[in-house]
């Protein structure tokens, strides 16, 4: 359980030390010691980091398609950079058809591992340009993924059940996710938010709750709710 944490917290780990880095960086130029701006200019490598924690942390398990999204976007702007080319990100858009194609692909066999045990013990979602909303009412909920670009999920959980702890990974980008819980249900938030916002409107059970949902992930540019 220990080396499971560990593991969930890499994300927000990297994050830290990349805020750091950057003061470090600027604290050193306003002494004159070094150039700030020769070692900013290489801050897309940040997004690739990121990218390569969340596939790390995702593995085995939901929640890999924001860690490629994050690589890709990474490796574009840095190419930028570095190439003696200039990419326009907005050439590169059939690449989220490529995307979106091989999330699906992949969350189908995931899905048909999972429906050998139960079928309804997890949830899967994801808009782009669109809405999507679902609920789920299992008896041993076992968490999910949801995937928001340029839209929005909305799932409820009320109905369902939490045996121990569950894990939701969420990604949202240019969109938002609302995820609705039991209120003896106790909220963990690992999630990292980029120029975005996490925000949990629960109310602390009133005694100590063994029904624990993780939600961990990455919001760019949009929002991830959770409330009763």
């Amino acid at each position: 359980m220990e080396s499971l944490h560990r593991h969930r917290s890499i994300p927000q780990l990297i994050f830290g030390l990349i805020l750091s880095t950057i003061g470090v960086l600027w604290t050193l130029d306003s002494m004159g010691i070094a150039d700030a701006e020769y070692y900013i200019r290489y801050w897309p490598a940040a997004l690739i980091v990121l990218g390569g924690a969340k596939l790390w942390q995702a593995r085995g398990g939901h929640g890999g398609f924001g860690g490629v999204v994050l690589i890709l976007l990474g490796t574009a702007l840095l190419a930028e950079h570095l190439l003696p080319v200039t990419i326009d990100l907005f050439d590169l858009w059939p690449m989220v058809l490529v995307l979106l194609g091989a999330s699906l692909v992949w969350r189908s066999i995931a899905g048909r591992r999972a429906a050998a045990s139960d079928g309804n013990s997890t949830i899967s979602a994801i808009a782009v340009l669109g809405g999507v909303s679902r609920g789920n009412n299992s008896g041993a909920f076992r968490g999910g993924d949801l995937t928001a670009v340029m839209g929005g999920c909305e799932v409820d959980l009320r109905q369902a059940r939490i045996d121990g702890e569950a894990v939701i990974d969420v990604f949202a980008m240019w969109g938002g996710i609302e995820i609705r819980v039991p209120e003896d249900w106790t909220v963990i938030g690992r999630v990292t938010p980029l120029l975005g916002g996490f925000d949990d409107k629960t109310r602390p059970p009133q005694t100590a709750s063994a029904h624990r949902l993780v939600v961990r992930g990455f919001v760019i540019m949009g929002g991830v709710e959770v409330k009763h």
